[in-house]
């Protein structure tokens, strides 16, 4: 696979645009409305939130994936239409409604995404206003107005396509994505919209794309919250003119493995863009009974507050690492705990080594921390992506809705 430039327009027969119409402010002049269409139907799947409280647009998304035909995606940043009752769902259907009748398409086949604030109806005339001006605004390099468009608390954009080449031809797969704060696992906080021109049956793309963000975007953490608004959509159209992917051909594990590949590399960034986040950390966990297990340890660790403010300090802690395993829930022998800070092995079968303190610490002052545990010698691994806590997260956090 090779990586290319154009995100999700890099893939055939998509257009997107990102234009600005002031959803949460009327003085910004910040893009806040992202809209993205195939010119033919795309099989679509999505993975979404499990937290019990949904927004509407999830409510409404989920109702296209279960018809597993789409056309186009309508996205807005600066509210989240989530506890808004039956207005937010009449809202994110009323916003199906306009974007199909600019596309002459069936609503039906219009995914709507939204994030921001919660709990504060969508100013609906500027809600139309941003579907018209999107819809005059498509085009087929389109895509980075659209990241920047689904940005809220971000630094920078979250983009990227592969090309992939398969028997007979290539295939095409982008993405773009959204998420720094209340990043916590089952499907993250996030927006993450990927297309590609590939041919797929629109059950197999489900069940491709639920194992992948079970490897990637469950794998992250920033601040251990859900949001009531996550999504990842994939839409195929088969553009490309290959034959449909078949499970068990060549092809399809070339394919699976670039969507991995486009969903891990976009797990990391939303890490590394983390809310006031100053280092990215992997967890590596191994020697457990199950992989299971495993990620229970690793995600224990990653989300755990002393060991994401030692991050942030700089202080190879590894007491706080040894606690984080031992209260993860599995049954872990303690005498078979080894742990490893970068390079610098700080716990052997369960007792502090003679190491280095000075080595240990100047791994921690790398931008990038690598933490590796060992808690036997079973055939359960795992790994997860964390980030620090810092004094910024809590400045950022402190007023986001005022």
């Amino acid at each position: 696979m090779t990586k290319i430039e154009g995100g999700i327009t890099a893939p055939k027969g998509f257009c997107a645009s990102g234009v600005a119409a002031q959803i949460k402010n009327r003085k910004s002049t910040r893009k806040d409305c992202a809209m993205l269409v195939s010119d033919r139907p795309c099989a679509v799947a999505g993975v979404f939130t499990t937290n019990r409280v949904k927004a509407a647009p999830v409510l409404w998304t989920r109702g296209v994936c279960a018809r597993k035909t789409a056309r186009a995606l309508f996205a807005n940043s600066g509210n989240a239409n989530a506890c808004t009752g039956s207005q937010g769902m009449e809202d994110a259907r009323k916003t199906a409604e306009r974007v199909a009748e600019g596309l002459n398409i069936d609503p039906e086949q219009v995914c709507i995404l939204s994030t921001g604030v919660i709990g504060v109806p969508l100013p609906m005339d500027r809600i139309f206003n941003g579907v018209d001006a999107s819809l005059a605004a498509l085009s087929p390099t389109g895509s980075a107005d659209a990241a920047r468009a689904i940005m809220t608390t971000d630094t920078v954009p979250k983009e990227m396509a592969l090309e992939v080449v398969l028997d007979g031809g290539t295939v095409r797969l982008g993405v773009i994505a959204k998420g720094a704060g209340m990043i916590s696992p089952n499907v993250a906080t996030m927006l993450c919209i990927i297309t590609t021109d590939a041919a797929i049956d629109p059950e197999v793309l489900h069940g491709l794309l639920q194992g992948c963000a079970e490897a990637t975007f469950n794998r992250i953490c920033i601040d251990n919250d859900m949001s009531t608004n996550d999504t990842v959509l994939c839409l195929a159209n088969g553009a490309s003119g290959l034959p449909m992917l078949k499970p068990g051909t060549s092809n399809y594990a070339k394919f699976a493995r670039a969507l991995h590949e486009i969903c891990m590399n976009t797990a990391q960034a939303l890490v590394r863009d983390g809310e006031g986040a100053t280092k990215f950390v992997e967890i590596r966990v191994e020697g457990a009974r199950t992989e299971t297990e495993a990620t229970k340890i690793a995600k224990s660790i990653a989300a755990s507050q002393l060991c994401k403010t030692a991050f942030f300090g700089q202080d190879p802690n590894w007491g706080r690492i040894a606690c984080a395993a031992g209260y993860a829930g599995v049954d872990l022998n303690p005498d078979h705990l080894c742990i490893r800070v970068g390079d610098v092995e700080v716990v052997h079968n369960g007792l502090p080594t003679d190491y280095n303190e000075s080595d240990a610490a100047a791994h921690m002052q790398l931008k990038d921390i690598l933490i590796q545990v060992s808690v036997g010698e079973g055939p359960g691994q795992s790994v997860f992506w964390t980030s620090d806590l810092s004094h910024d997260y809590v400045t950022i956090n402190a007023d986001y809705r005022t």
